[in-house]
């Protein structure tokens, strides 16, 4: 550990973990390179594409230019943890929609998604359009990306009446 180094501890995915690491360092990094969990993405590097999306306390963050010094304390969910057997909601509809296409974006895809449903689970379609315009997907996916949200809200409708 180098002296600028600090010790930072916080849970992710449900686990409670301790990392040395510069203050200004982007979580994403601490994600994928000391945490091993390579779910998360590397898009942009300035917060610009949303491929990076992770939960830091439910809301969704850009973990490219997010300091792990904002995490102490925190519960962070990557794509790992958003549900025990990869059958959260939102997961489920994007394989009934056949959303993937390349599957880079996925997973930030998916996290913004979540987090959408999880502060509002009827979200009407401009707050779908304008909360999803934050991922950028480059192969065009975005009908299906769509089409998945719709299921989504059906099936959060249908459970709540």
């Amino acid at each position: 550990m180098s002296h600028s180094e600090k010790t930072f501890r916080f849970n992710v995915n449900g686990r409670v973990v301790e990392i040395n690491s510069e203050p200004a360092q982007p979580l994403l990094w601490v994600i994928r390179e000391q945490l091993k969990l390579k779910g998360t993405r590397y898009g942009c590097g300035v917060s610009s594409c949303g491929v990076c999306t992770v939960h830091v306390n439910g809301q969704a963050v850009r973990s490219c230019v997010y300091p792990i010094s904002q995490c102490q304390g925190s519960d962070i969910t990557t794509i790992e943890g958003l549900s025990e057997s990869a059958n959260h909601p939102v997961q489920n509809a994007w394989i009934e929609a056949n959303v993937p296409q390349c599957g880079y974006c996925q997973s930030g895809q998916i996290m913004q998604a979540a987090a959408l449903f999880e502060g509002n689970p009827t979200p009407n379609d401009e707050q779908i359009a304008k909360s999803m315009s934050r991922v950028i997907c480059r192969c065009g996916t975005y009908p299906r990306i769509k089409k998945a949200m719709q299921i989504v809200v059906k099936q959060l409708d249908t459970a709540k009446s």
